[in-house]
């Protein structure tokens, strides 16, 4: 792990993207946000709130289909490395998987009019079908990056922009989920949900065709690399780096789908929020704080866009997450009558967090590099989708803990929540989220490849491959 690398040449400049392929790349991820965001806050408030599943079957249901769609990843990632056509190895599947990815998120708030038993096995069937689609897209999606640039700080920049992408598909979500399905459907939430569903499925198509459109692929494996599954997985499990990213990113997408799923409840019954506008007359106070935080991701990802050249992205990473742990436990303390300091106490967490998502995304690039490196073999698809694998089981630890808050607690739907479930629903909101954000800093302070080391692996790779016939 830390053995010398030689004395390279002088490396090739680094010239960065047009901002063109930037702002493209970038519209993949605001595709999969305008799900992925709906899903991580809105999903189990709809089963449970409004669609009347009770939370202790989708307890269950999201641990069990969770279970399943992370263990699709990898072999995904191993698919899409052996695929070779005109487009490349990554871009063909925004092409094929974008139709079904819209179908299957539609189908999940189509809302049929079932019986408890039938709604439960609905849920199962639309929701493993869409975390496959997920998968079929996002894995290409996500490896994209480790290809679309030999140089690490391109790889940063385009990260950079991936995120704000993502966030901006978060604001929208955020800012426009409850005023559509409240116009749409008027007093039936579930009328209002399938139309705005709907919306988001036929945006979410397009942005994947134009992600297809404007980008490239410049990365490709060693000439004479030999594909082999077993090594591949051995050497992935002996590549240090991508270890301790992994443990970061489970800590990571818990928090956040632990806080995210809990908001609405927090608003709802702790807060007090009952749906009347505070903002130009359509707004609530829900929707105010969840797009104000996804407002500042998005200014403190666009931030580090200016900065990512010339920072250390490890340190800045562990910093970063340490600050927003202690703006979520913060809450736990904060007066919830004063809500404009909730608002302000969030964006300032949230301006924290979005850029560690772009700089932990642009170190997996950085991890593919040094597998190369270390093991002579480019498995990018592999590390991309062993990652969403770790994104996956994060999403369904926060996402089962949400509902075992409830049930534990002594919480009952739609009715004035006792003592116990109010805490139960402030730990879900508050304290514990922090902590898992405050781990993910150290699992990031540990991660051993700063910049210097990073920069010494591509300078390394390059000699190598200026060396090796075509």
């Amino acid at each position: 792990m830390t053995q010398p690398i030689p004395a390279p040449a002088p490396p090739e400049k680094d010239q960065g993207l047009k901002v063109r392929e930037y702002v493209g790349y970038a519209l993949g991820d605001m595709a999969s946000n305008l799900f992925f965001v709906t899903f991580n806050i809105f999903l189990i408030y709809y089963y449970v709130d409004v669609w009347a599943i009770p939370a202790a079957s989708i307890s269950f249901m999201m641990l069990a289909v969770r279970f399943f769609d992370a263990v699709n990843d990898p072999v995904m990632g191993l698919i899409a490395d052996r695929t070779d056509t005109k487009w490349g190895k990554f871009r063909p599947y925004l092409l094929w998987g974008a139709v079904p990815y819209g179908i299957c998120g539609y189908l999940m708030f189509a809302g049929p009019d079932l019986e408890a038993t039938g709604k439960l096995v609905y849920a199962y069937a639309t929701y493993t079908l869409m975390l496959v689609a997920y998968t079929v897209i996002n894995v290409p999606y996500s490896s994209m990056l480790g290809v679309i640039s030999p140089h690490s700080r391109t790889r940063g920049v385009a990260s950079s922009f991936r995120f704000v992408g993502a966030f901006t598909g978060g604001f929208l979500v955020s800012l426009l989920a409850r005023p559509l399905v409240k116009a749409l459907g008027g007093d039936d939430q579930v009328l209002g949900f399938q139309y705005t569903i709907a919306i988001f499925a036929v945006a979410s198509i397009a942005m994947f065709w134009l992600c297809f459109a404007t980008t490239k692929e410049r990365v490709k494996p060693p000439p004479a690399q030999k594909t082999d599954v077993r090594a591949e997985l051995g050497e992935l499990l002996r590549n240090y780096p991508w270890v301790m990213l992994l443990v970061a990113t489970i800590f990571s997408t818990t928090f956040m789908a632990l806080r995210q799923g809990s908001t609405l409840f927090y608003f709802k019954y702790v807060v007090g929020d009952n749906g009347t506008p505070i903002l130009f007359g359509t707004l609530d106070r829900s929707t105010v704080f969840l797009s104000s935080g996804m407002l500042a991701q998005i200014i403190g990802t666009a931030a580090l866009g200016f900065v990512v050249r010339r920072v250390d992205k490890k340190k800045l990473a562990a910093v970063l997450s340490w600050a927003t742990g202690l703006c979520f436990a913060a809450f736990f303390f904060l007066p919830t009558d004063n809500y404009w300091l909730l608002v302000a106490v969030n964006a300032l967490g949230t301006f924290c967090m979005g850029p560690t998502s772009a700089l932990t995304w642009a170190m997996y690039g950085d991890v593919a590099d040094y597998g190369e490196w270390k093991f002579g073999r480019r498995s990018t698809a592999l590390v991309y989708s062993a990652s969403l694998f770790s994104i996956k089981t994060g999403i369904m630890i926060g996402g089962a803990m949400v509902p075992v808050f409830l049930g534990s607690f002594g919480f009952v739907r739609n009715e004035a929540q006792s003592a116990s479930a109010i805490l139960g629903i402030t730990l879900a909101f508050t304290l514990v989220p922090g902590l898992f954000a405050m781990l993910k800093g150290v699992a990031i302070w540990v991660y051993p490849l700063d910049q210097k080391r990073v920069d010494e692996v591509e300078q390394a790779l390059a000699v190598r491959r200026a060396q090796t016939p075509a």
